[in-house]
């Protein structure tokens, strides 16, 4: 199989209040889970493909707890990538590469559909926004923490990014129309962080 690394940048926003509660893997503050979550990956390859400067996102929907399984989702791959950027995306994001999207796959009772978008994630110094097509938008910020200091989250079970600390973040919106995964919130849960994958 072939090797493949990304680094770069992720953040997740979702429907639950507070500091979300699955990523320690308890039920979803409502009972279900929607939820939309960005990668920008700033370097990377899959053999001789280069996927730097390119964005993914996933939009899910998880019935309950989220370690129960059962979750449906939606993957969108930059509508600025070739076709072999394209095909790497989405072997890599499906979990098919293996290495920790692999770890997620278990966990996915449906996948309803994967499709190139505009994905344009942005922002600086704790303030973000993640636009994916006509499908979602979702703009956060940093909650500010004592001192000033960031809130962040370490060692968390159910973590998009293993191995960094996620910034605890609030969403001012989160908006989102995948088939009938859908939300329109704001005040709600957001984390980022910097993450690495490889297989």
């Amino acid at each position: 199989m072939t090797s493949w690394n990304l680094k770069g940048m992720y953040a997740e926003a979702c429907t639950c209040e507070g500091a979300c509660p699955c990523i320690y893997t308890e039920a979803p503050t409502g009972g279900t889970c929607i939820g939309l979550v960005g990668w920008r990956i700033e370097e990377g390859h899959d053999g001789d493909v280069r996927l730097g400067d390119l964005n993914v996102a996933l939009a899910l929907h998880s019935p309950g707890r989220m370690t129960d399984g059962g979750w449906r989702v939606a993957l969108y791959l930059d509508d600025r990538a070739d076709e072999a950027q394209r095909a790497s995306l989405q072997r890599i994001f499906s979990g098919a590469a293996g290495g920790h999207p692999a770890n997620l796959t278990p966990l996915i009772g449906e996948v309803t559909g994967v499709a190139p978008a505009s994905i344009r994630f942005e922002g600086s110094d704790g303030r973000y926004q993640l636009h994916v097509g006509s499908v979602a938008e979702a703009e956060f910020a940093a909650i500010e923490g004592a001192g000033g200091e960031r809130v962040t989250v370490t060692g968390h079970p159910l973590a998009v990014a293993p191995g960094f600390p996620a910034t605890v973040a609030k969403s001012s919106k989160l908006k989102l129309q995948a088939g009938d995964i859908c939300c329109d919130v704001g005040g709600r849960t957001a984390f980022y962080s910097s993450f690495a994958y490889e297989g």
